[in-house]
């Protein structure tokens, strides 16, 4: 045995070694093969993404192009003096008075001349928007001179028959399973054949505010208090965020209270946005009594929530100018107040700027902390100042998806294209200044 072991310590000892570039090579293609598959799984999960990024973006466009155009229907119109102006005063609060109802009722019934029974006469009424009133209001304050004239004035139809053509509800379904009855279909069918409806770009839905109606809704009301918020937020973060990153870059001792501050605020980053709503609705509305529902609340609230953000980023954009700048502007005989005013912040500046569109952005797709606030309530009249009661764009869009209306997943589909289109342009705006004013050392 021992020979055996022996015989074979002489074979190992009589056999060359193995050069280093042998192991290498004799593992190479299994290295390459390796580095092949992780290339490919990289790839495969780019792909996925965008993917599904697509799929996403081509069913809300599917689901909410839509709401860009609005039905109307012709109707011949007799702008009764007897209705609009009884005491023959054609005053802006006696045309405000008049029943414009009635005279689409009667402008309907002058059409449909067959219809007498009150159900029906209902069900005619229907076809027509409730917001068809206010039409018809604007175009006598308008011109009063069309009293006592009869005029075909296009109005807005109803969303059941907004939806019917274009093809969100089916005609063929049993008529207990459809919003529209037979006789109404038939009225619907003859305004078609005498070129009647008519589709028309939906200007309402950009300058219109929220209404239990879908074809009266519109985001203009949410899109003015996102901007009063945003206005808000960004007068309140971006001086506090740039002061503040400034004091702990360039002035702040490198003690145990300045760690401990800069650990929180990167902690202050990660907490959910929930966690400020309910900060703001203890602090803000409970102790100090601000008005619900307001921008200057949800402002200080997206303050507090982007504030983090624009530090840490304000921060990295000082920490990126070369220290010879600072030692150039020391050397002759700057302060650190004008070495920081006069050349670190002006380079700095693109830097914090990009953090700063990236805070707001993310603020504007906010919903949590605003509905904590109470920014979720029912909100008509366009806001004015930014204590007026107002909502947001995020909020406006839950708000609609949880409307039974189809029509209104139509309208929610197409505010969060809107909503999209401005978080792109913010994204494209933070890249473009990063691009343009960007020092490379």
């Amino acid at each position: 045995m021992s020979d055996g072991i022996g015989g074979a310590f002489r074979a190992r000892a009589s056999s060359p070694p193995r050069r280093t570039i042998d192991v290498v090579n004799a593992t190479l293609a299994r290295r390459h093969a390796a580095e092949r598959r992780f290339r490919l799984y990289g790839l495969a999960a780019i792909i996925t993404g965008l993917a599904f990024l697509a799929l996403l973006f081509v069913s809300t466009v599917a689901k909410g192009y839509g709401a860009f155009q609005q039905v109307y229907v012709a109707i011949d119109v007799f702008f009764d003096p007897e209705v609009l102006a009884p005491d023959g005063k054609r005053d802006p609060d006696t045309l405000n008075a008049a029943d414009y109802g009635a005279i689409i009722k009667r402008a309907l019934k002058a059409q449909f001349p067959d219809v007498q029974a009150r159900q029906e006469l209902r069900q005619l009424s229907a076809l027509v928007s409730t917001g068809a009133a206010f039409d018809l209001r604007d175009r006598v304050r308008g011109e009063p001179s069309v009293i006592g004239t009869t005029e075909r004035v296009w109005l807005p139809a109803d969303d059941e028959v907004d939806t019917l053509l274009k093809g969100g509800a089916d005609r063929n379904a049993p008529e207990a399973e459809r919003s529209l009855a037979d006789r109404q279909l038939a009225w619907v069918d003859r305004w078609s054949a005498e070129g009647r409806l008519e589709k028309r770009f939906n200007t309402r839905f950009f300058t219109g505010g929220d209404s239990g109606e879908p074809e009266l809704a519109g985001i203009w009301g949410a899109v003015v208090g996102s901007f009063y918020m945003l206005l808000v937020t960004l007068l309140l973060s971006f001086p506090l965020g740039v002061a503040a990153a400034v004091y702990l870059e360039e002035f702040a001792p490198k003690n145990r209270w300045t760690d401990v501050i800069e650990v929180n605020i990167n902690n202050l980053a990660a907490v959910p946005s929930i966690v400020f709503g309910l900060l703001g609705l203890a602090v803000f509305i409970n102790f100090f009594g601000l008005p619900r529902s307001a921008p200057l609340v949800g402002g200080l609230v997206l303050t507090l929530m982007t504030l983090p953000t624009i530090i840490i980023a304000s921060r990295a954009a000082l920490q990126s100018v070369p220290p010879s700048i600072r030692e150039a502007a020391l050397g002759i005989g700057a302060s650190q107040m004008q070495m920081v005013a006069h050349h670190v912040l002006p380079l700095a500046l693109p830097g914090m700027l990009t953090g700063a569109i990236i805070g707001m952005a993310r603020a504007l797709g906010e919903t949590a902390p605003l509905l904590m606030i109470g920014m979720v309530a029912f909100i008509v009249d366009i806001p004015r100042q930014i204590t007026d009661p107002a909502t947001a764009l995020p909020v406006q869009i839950y708000l609609w998806a949880d409307r039974p209306e189809r029509a209104f997943a139509e309208r929610t589909a197409a505010a969060i294209l809107v909503l999209l289109l401005f978080l792109i342009v913010m994204n494209a705006l933070a890249v473009i200044l990063r691009k343009r004013f960007e020092r490379r050392w």
